[in-house]
């Protein structure tokens, strides 16, 4: 049955559409509309089951429609393969046409394949003759082929890189390398395994205990950290919904600020300075495997005091007895930058030999810091475990040279806080040996306190002025 449509047609219209307006009756007929109704969204209707129904292209010129051909032709079409399937995703596949809506010539029209290059065949003992000494195209006469030119100055816009194996850093050994961009499938479990720590739930407890003492706290700390959080989420910005990335860093730089104002009572905060956008590299051997860690994690708070050790002797000679979680049969490396060209035993904290803050205090991360590299929570954690590792094993390079270290005399201890403008995580690392090529001896300590929410929600609610009756 086709479907059939009234009206006149009104060649004055210059204006060309094509909509479809197609419905479907009770009786399972489609019928078309000059004059669709309100509810119904101009849209092109297919329905095909075995290549069985109608499909009307309407073209209105002004307020008359007429028909411009049906499905018969899209199923020859079909059967020669000139068609493709359109996915829900708008991925093209099958049943889509190649050539998309026009009016000025047929939709469905087959593309046409694209040129192979032709092969250039070298006969031996015959020379080609070309167009090159007379500088100009010649009817008969072969294109010439002529060397790349090759500049006599050093322009770093047009420079073109060596091949891999040509470099002078080229090595046939791989290293793994772990950047701030690094998304480990395993999270912390595969972290502690490259880093052959030990995990322990909670923090230190005479953390905890100093962070209780009414002495170590602030004058109405629970008002001044509420103004805080409201001067990051409302005050600072003149949008309605400020973004995730904007009052994180608000709020981070906010309580770094109200701890500063306990340097009265704590002289030792003035002996402390804030990094930023500054380059780690650290080098060491897991196994028969190299790994490198590089990379900028954000801001650094660096002190002139190094901090002291969490875990005492027998703590650490303790550790030796911990076995460490596999996840056979992924690989450890997975996730990891694989490169051939690549300098062994970098190690550097960032920073000059006399600066005078050489020591790691806390680092600071921001979990939606980077647009383009959005971490999990569980990789999240895992990215502030490897660099603050990163940053006590470059320190005890320094400080023990690169030598592996069964056990150091003094561990290097660097605390980490990270946050999402409303869950922080907190966690504090020991480095107690730089000796990680087995799995067994002395192991490294970390002690995670994880999903730690500062508070609940924070949104505007609108202000209702009740009517009060006089």
């Amino acid at each position: 049955m086709s479907p059939s449509c009234g009206g006149t047609v009104d060649i004055s219209v210059s204006l060309v559409l094509i909509i479809s307006f197609a419905t479907k009756s009770d009786t399972g007929n489609y019928s078309c509309m000059t004059q669709p109704p309100d509810t119904i969204s101009p849209t092109v209707s297919i329905q095909i089951a075995g290549l069985q129904g109608q499909v009307w292209y309407w073209m209105l010129l002004g307020k008359s429609a007429i028909l411009l051909f049906s499905l018969a032709s899209l199923a020859v079409k079909y059967k020669r393969g000139e068609l493709r399937r359109l996915s829900a995703h708008g991925a093209v596949s099958r049943l889509q046409a190649r050539r998309h809506f026009g009016v000025s010539r047929c939709l469905t029209a087959k593309a046409p394949p694209a040129r192979k290059p032709r092969e250039r065949v070298e006969i031996p003992g015959l020379e080609r003759i070309t167009y090159a000494e007379r500088m100009h195209y010649v009817p008969g006469l072969a294109k010439p082929v002529f060397p790349d030119w090759e500049r006599d100055y050093k322009d770093p816009r047009h420079y073109r890189s060596p091949p891999v194996h040509e470099m002078p850093l080229y090595k046939e050994k791989p290293c793994y390398v772990f950047n701030q961009r690094t998304s480990v499938l395993e999270g912390v479990r595969q972290a502690l395994w490259l880093t052959k720590t030990k995990l322990i739930s909670g923090l230190p407890p005479h953390l905890v205990s100093v962070a209780e003492n009414p002495a170590n706290q602030i004058p109405d700390q629970d008002e001044r950290v509420q103004n805080a959080i409201k001067h990051a989420r409302f005050w600072d910005t003149t949008e309605e919904r400020p973004r995730k990335e904007k009052y994180s860093k608000t709020l981070l730089i906010n309580l770094i600020h109200l701890c500063a104002t306990l340097q009265s009572s704590h002289p030792a905060i003035g002996r402390r300075i804030l990094a930023e956008k500054y380059s780690l590299a650290a080098t060491w051997k897991r196994g028969e495997d190299l790994f490198q860690i590089r990379g900028q994690n954000g801001l650094l708070h660096n002190s002139m005091d190094p901090l002291p050790a969490v875990s005492g002797s027998q703590e650490v000679a303790d550790t030796a007895d911990h076995v460490l979680e596999t996840f056979y049969p992924v690989s450890p490396t997975i996730d990891l930058q694989k490169v051939h060209v690549y300098k062994e035993e970098v190690n550097s904290t960032g920073f000059r030999g006399d600066y005078p803050y050489p020591h790691s205090h806390t680092l600071y991360f921001l979990e939606g810091a980077d647009a383009r590299c959005k971490l999990r929570p569980e990789q999240f954690r895992a990215n502030m475990l490897m660099f603050t590792f990163g940053n006590a094993l470059a320190h005890a390079h320094k400080l023990y040279g690169t030598q592996p270290q069964r056990v150091l005399d003094s561990p290097v201890t660097v605390q980490a806080v990270g946050t999402n403008g409303r869950i922080f995580q907190f966690l504090v690392f020991q480095l107690n040996t730089t000796d990680l090529s087995g799995d067994d001896g002395i192991k490294n300590q970390v002690w995670l306190d994880e999903d730690v929410e500062l508070y609940d929600f924070a949104k505007v609610r609108p202000l209702i002025k009740k009517k009060q009756v006089r």
